[in-house]
């Protein structure tokens, strides 16, 4: 029965690894607590159960920014879901209450600080079959990313006597077993998945002085790299991560007088720009947002093809969380990172004025990241062992298993003969520099695939790239007339799978993973038409 409906749902032929162990639990009314790579597919171990047991399900999701897309993705396969939230008029809340309670939604979001106020009372009356807690560290002060309002829902297991599923990327043992306990859970049973995903590409690079003998592993220009790395991905989307608000605007400026498309983003911009920026990136509008972690739980975009750290994350849960962020479509990715010393003492100051305690222990994270990178052992296995995984080196999928160094590889930048870039009177953000050597700022060389020992070759292309091609702009197209992000209509690895397939009618194009029924019904005509050309 779970195999039929995530065809007939999601339109896939099977389940990923620990899908269907989670999914059998849950359905036998058994608490469950799911450790899984961002990536694994965890929102279809909720999401298959609500339909199949009725009633409805609570998702308890950490970012309201994040529901909209949640609820718009569910629907968009056929899924009966909504959110309760503070963004929510009076009337329009009002009217989602009484269709929970009528019983007109398989799956209803809502925040653990909506759960305190309002949305707690609105389920009063409705029938829930399952509870299911994503993001669930937050509730571990063990854990990277602690919000107190998540312990407050210890009780919800108690007051709805329905199974508990708990959900998250990075939990260590410890935080693992403080989850258990603080919801409260009832001998749930424990599935951890494996963190390594193949599908990313794993690469750490020693940040040194301009003055330094490059040596491998090192890079001594950060700005110049991560532009050659924005432009070997020309037309992917990507993140770039940075510390601090001046560091994301001097590099979003650096990259945008360069010719990348790219937007800042910040806590420090308004609630307006914030959402501008983020929608840009949803529509495929703009290639590459760079950010500080303030950006990316708050975004579910399957098809982000490459990640890069300016500067190194807090500590090693942090960076597994946001290098998560690339490739949940399950289609090759990049990550990249580029750390220093003086990443870790920047991060000791920025602690300087907490608890010492509280100090130490962040103090202590972001020294263990910097360790674990400068060793330069398999990248994934050193993040397995971290989260009390064994596993082998990966072979292929890192830089020091690969021997692969995707900046040395990526086009290289042309020299200025001027100290200053001119610009180009536009209205448009992404107006480029004009470069005093004369080269287009825009022009990029298609990237050899990551993993292989080969070097770069300017003639490598993705078998089929022209067909591709037309399927995102037909994909963008639609989803323009929608007003939906790019990847509902398809995800990347959909687009890949039919240039793979070619099909030519219904059945075949069926076949092809994540086209499922109402995905064919909207939009699998005008695919079949497009690939037939």
């Amino acid at each position: 029965m779970p195999e039929q409906a995530l065809k007939d749902i999601f339109g896939y032929p099977s389940f990923r690894p620990g899908q269907r162990e989670v999914i059998d639990a849950v359905l036998a009314g058994k608490d469950c607590v799911a450790v899984m790579p961002t990536g694994a597919g965890k929102s279809l171990t909720y999401q298959i159960p609500s339909r199949l047991l009725g009633g409805a399900t609570l998702v308890i999701s950490p970012l309201i920014s994040l529901m909209k897309d949640q609820v718009d993705a569910a629907r968009s396969v056929g899924l009966r879901a909504t959110f309760l939230n503070s963004s929510l008029m009076p009337d329009a809340r009002r009217a989602r209450v009484e269709g929970l309670r009528r019983g007109d939604y398989e799956l209803v979001y809502a925040a653990p600080e909506g759960l305190e106020a309002g949305a707690g009372a609105a389920l009063s009356g409705a029938k829930l079959a399952l509870i299911a807690v994503d993001e669930a560290h937050c509730i571990s002060q063990w854990g990277h990313d602690f919000r107190p309002a998540y312990r407050n829902l210890k009780g919800l297991k108690r007051r709805f006597r329905v199974p508990v599923l708990a959900l998250t990327a990075t939990a260590t043992p410890q935080v693992t077993n403080d989850i258990v306990e603080q919801l409260a859970m009832d001998e749930p049973l424990r599935v951890r998945g494996s963190c390594f995903r193949p599908n990313l590409h794993l690469t750490a690079y020693l940040k040194t002085g301009e003055k330094a003998v490059p040596r491998p592993g090192t890079v001594t220009d950060t700005k110049t790299s991560i532009l050659r790395l924005a432009r070997a991905h020309a037309g992917e989307s990507g993140i770039v991560y940075c510390l601090s608000r001046r560091s994301v605007e001097s590099m979003a400026e650096f990259l945008v007088g360069r010719g990348v498309k790219a937007l800042g983003y910040h806590a420090g911009m308004d609630a307006a720009e914030r959402e501008r920026v983020q929608n840009a990136f949803q529509q495929d509008d703009a290639d590459v947002i760079v950010a500080t972690v303030a950006f990316g739980m708050g975004i579910d975009k399957p098809d982000v093809r490459f990640v890069i750290h300016r500067d190194m994350p807090r500590s090693v849960e942090a960076y597994i969380q946001e290098v998560g962020r690339a490739g949940r479509d399950g289609a090759p990715s990049e990550c990249i990172l580029f750390y220093s010393w003086a990443d870790v003492m920047n991060y000791e100051r920025l602690v300087s004025d907490q608890d010492a305690a509280q100090a130490e222990w962040h103090r202590a994270r972001a020294r263990e990241l910097f360790r674990a990178m400068d060793q330069r052992l398999c990248r994934h296995q050193t993040l397995a062992r971290h989260l009390g995984e064994a596993m082998a080196a990966c072979g292929s999928f890192c830089d020091i298993c690969a021997g692969f160094d995707p900046v040395r590889a990526s086009p290289t930048i042309p020299r200025p003969r001027a100290s200053f870039v001119r610009r180009t009177p536009s209205d448009d953000p992404f107006t480029p520099a004009c470069d005093p050597t004369g080269a287009s700022p825009t022009t990029a060389t298609p990237r050899a695939t990551f993993g292989a020992r080969i070097p770069f070759d300017e003639t490598s292309t993705f078998d089929g790239s022209t067909l591709l091609s037309r399927l995102k702009a037909l994909r963008k197209q639609l989803a323009n007339a929608r007003q939906v992000p790019a990847y509902m209509v398809f995800s990347d690895a959909t687009l890949m799978d039919m240039v793979s397939r070619r099909p030519t009618n219904e059945d075949e194009m069926r076949a092809v993973s994540g086209v499922g029924p109402k995905k064919w019904a909207e939009y699998g005509e005008m695919f079949l038409e497009a690939i037939r050309g």
